[in-house]
């Protein structure tokens, strides 16, 4: 299982740190950021990921592209949650989305998804004693992780093909493609799962 080509090899500490580690941390910072409601400590939360990024030696390019693709998902968030909720709540949103989208980012560019789905099931194989599937949960990880690229590569899709047509500003040039992408992406993943018989389990 891979993430579409995601994955950027190196050696740095936080490409050496083991995948089990990596994903108990990813799903603590996740717990923390909903938890918190503060813009201070989420934005101290976001500079933190940024730093994590300088330590994983990721290249420029990619740093670019995520930044690209969260700006652009910031953007839009902030503007209905502005409408929806007031700009104080709004900015709290924001902060949380971009927080735990970038590091679920740099945790798929430094991680390969192969390693997470086997520390996944190695740490709950003890548990089938107790009915439960390590190998079934090993791939809703995976299948979760690779999501993450995949609407990663579909927003940055998006948002050249509006530039291209010189509508870069526009919500409703990125929102519209996005959405429809992301439902065919979910309807492609559906019918491969059902091809492999997991719906009848």
């Amino acid at each position: 299982m891979t993430a579409g080509g995601w994955y950027e090899p190196g050696s740095s500490p936080v490409h050496r740190v083991p995948a089990g580690w990596k994903f108990a941390a990813l799903l603590a910072l996740a717990a923390a950021v909903f938890a918190l409601r503060s813009p201070v400590w989420l934005g101290g939360i976001c500079a933190a990921v940024v730093l994590a990024y300088g330590v994983a030696r990721v290249s420029l390019r990619r740093c670019a592209g995520v930044a690209r693709s969260l700006g652009v998902l910031a953007a839009f968030v902030f503007a209905v949650q502005w409408w929806l909720l007031g700009a104080d709540r709004a900015l709290v949103v924001c902060l949380r989305v971009v927080a735990a989208l970038a590091a679920a980012n740099l945790f798929t560019i430094t991680t390969r998804i192969d390693d997470v789905v086997a520390a996944v099931e190695g740490g709950l194989g003890p548990l089938r004693r107790f009915g439960v599937r390590p190998d079934r949960i090993g791939l809703i990880v995976g299948l979760t992780l690779q999501a993450v690229a995949a609407l990663s590569a579909i927003a940055a899709e998006v948002r050249e093909a509006a530039r291209a047509r010189g509508a870069q500003r526009s919500v409703t040039a990125f929102a519209v493609p996005f959405l429809v992408r992301t439902l065919r992406h979910a309807d492609e993943l559906g019918e491969a799962l059902a091809a492999r018989g997991e719906g009848d389990r």
